[in-house]
């Protein structure tokens, strides 16, 4: 993001600072009578990152932000995104093996949010990663080694609802 002078140098002023795809703004704390850093990513709408910030030496105004605190604060923002993606993944993508006839046979559910029509895809797989079926299911489906089983056991026919725990 260029700085007020269209020049494609970032802005590292005492309350606002630009590197590395992201953006520190010192501002006041809504909560109490200090201040806070947001951290933005570049492109992004919503902070990745709003927290408590130090106050000065004369106790009202903040300590101005220098690269040291800059590059703490992007390392911080990138681990808060980085867990974020993985708690995501963590719930849109389940996984579990079930022994079948003597057979492995790994079950993936794969859930694609849709504010109109949330769905998902079961999938199962053989112990060298060969796709044995794949049917689209309700996004509510519920992946255990209960369901798992029923549906490899069941031919793969598609499950007609969602199925509870």
């Amino acid at each position: 993001m260029p700085n007020e002078l269209n020049t494609n140098e970032p802005v590292q002023t005492p309350r606002l600072w630009q590197g590395d795809g992201w953006t520190a703004k010192v501002i006041k704390n809504e909560d109490d009578d200090g201040w806070a850093v947001e951290m933005m990513r570049d492109g992004e709408r919503e902070p990745a990152l709003v927290a408590p910030w130090t106050m000065g030496r004369d106790k009202k105004n903040p300590k101005p932000l220098d690269s040291a605190a800059f590059y703490t604060w992007v390392k911080t923002a990138n681990e808060v995104v980085r867990r974020h993606e993985q708690q995501l993944h963590a719930l849109l993508h389940k996984s579990v093996k079930v022994s079948v006839d003597g057979e492995t046979i790994e079950v993936t559910l794969d859930i694609t949010p849709d504010d109109d029509a949330p769905y998902a895809v079961l999938s199962a797989h053989d112990r060298f990663g060969e796709c044995l079926a794949q049917v689209t299911v309700d996004a509510g489906f519920k992946l255990n080694d209960r369901s798992a089983e029923a549906w490899v056991r069941q031919a793969y026919k598609a499950p007609a609802r969602a199925q509870a725990d």
